[in-house]
């Protein structure tokens, strides 16, 4: 999951997105933190995508809740930047 994220997120900045969706799911009933949700956050932080990110967020219930995330992305002042 991590490799379809990184994809994700570098196209949506490189089309000047500024927030998107991230939805990670909420785990299984008997866990304390899914997965994908747990490893976001460190994903979120290596150093190919830190610069591109401003914040992050969990989304609202309407969004998917603890089970989502917004990720606001910084302004792209060189179009194309891979």
């Amino acid at each position: 999951a991590e490799f379809p994220l990184t994809s994700f997120l570098k196209r949506a900045y490189n089309r000047q997105a500024r927030c998107v969706l991230v939805i990670t799911g909420k785990g299984r009933a008997g866990d304390r933190v899914g997965k994908i949700r747990g490893e976001l956050p460190h994903w979120l932080n290596q150093p190919t995508l830190r610069p591109l990110i401003l914040a992050i967020t969990e989304a609202k219930i309407l969004d998917g809740g603890a089970g989502a995330f917004y990720v606001l992305l910084k302004r792209n002042r060189f179009e194309g930047l891979r």
